[in-house]
């Protein structure tokens, strides 16, 4: 891909404005300009961001009726980004992040100038003291943040997403609201031929947070994680995976709300309907096996 045209997307709730201006000021600062910059207001109104800040590119506030949830408002943003027709890579990146460094975005369109199946781009993250969460490396275990390479998976905080590998897998799983729309995206995008690059010389700054800090944490979790397996995976490996995951609640929970709320959840998984099913492909299986995650875990 020569020179692809990168745009910045935002998904905002209107609670965080000093977090908010900060970000865009981080993404003004960049040695490479976007073409577009997309704020997403999920059921809120937006401030006068353009004028206050002086953004580059052309810069589009969407306010949103209703909170549609993270992978809701991201999908807002890329369909308008679908209607202007002229982005070819879009980079979504959490309100309350900042890009450190000034070349992120330029790095981004490097990396994908080189690949033509580069799909997707998952940055690393990591607190104001350098400290990345165990939870935010894409791999098994207690994983160097810093190593780099091809992975299954990315993170929501900061990403860059193909529009071209958008157009042929779907955008982000509306329904899932939060919680495991990032698993469901990359196992589509490695079920079609796509691949998933960890690049931890791409650092956004966030917040130590913990995401059991949202209400609805335990019973969505549960819910997604099932409808995430009936949706993509072969019928024999959705009961070991389901499985895997009952144990490892039952052992790292410690709240019996929690785990009364993740079992609710769970139920709901399996009583509603998960959305279209289209499982992924064996030889998928085993390339994600062979990247040192089995989709069972």
């Amino acid at each position: 891909m020569a020179e692809p045209r990168i745009a910045v997307a935002v998904v905002t709730m209107g609670n965080r404005p000093v977090e908010v201006d900060a970000l865009l000021e981080s993404v003004a600062k960049q040695d490479l300009a976007p073409e577009r910059i997309v704020v997403v207001g999920n059921g809120c109104p937006l401030p006068e961001f353009a004028e206050r800040l002086a953004l580059p590119g052309e810069f589009t506030p969407i306010e949103l009726d209703e909170n549609l949830g993270c992978p809701g408002g991201r999908n807002a943003a890329i369909e308008r980004l679908r209607e202007f027709g002229d982005v070819d890579v879009v980079v979504e990146l959490d309100d309350d992040g900042l890009l450190v460094d000034a070349d992120v975005l330029r790095r981004v369109r490097d990396l994908y100038a080189a690949d033509d199946r580069l799909g997707i781009v998952g940055f690393r993250i990591a607190d104001e003291h350098g400290e990345t969460q165990r939870r935010h490396v894409p791999r098994i275990g207690k994983s160097d943040p810093f190593r780099g390479g091809y992975v299954t998976g990315f993170l929501g905080g900061g990403h860059a997403l193909s529009m071209a590998m958008l157009a042929e897998t779907g955008d982000w799983p509306a329904e899932f609201f939060f919680a495991h729309e990032e698993t469901d995206l990359a196992w589509r995008a490695a079920d079609a031929g796509w691949r998933i690059l960890y690049a931890p010389e791409l650092l956004l700054q966030h917040p130590k947070t913990s995401p059991a800090r949202h209400a609805i944490y335990y019973r969505v979790t549960a819910r997604n994680r099932v409808w995430l397996t009936r949706r993509r995976l072969p019928l024999p490996l959705i009961p070991v995976h389901l499985g895997i995951w009952v144990l490892l609640t039952l052992v790292r929970t410690r709240s019996s709300g929690g785990l009364r709320a993740w079992f609710g959840g769970f139920l709901e998984g399996l009583r509603e309907p998960a959305g279209r099913r289209r499982p992924m492909r064996w030889r998928t299986v085993w390339r994600l096996c062979r990247l040192g995650r089995p989709p069972v875990i």
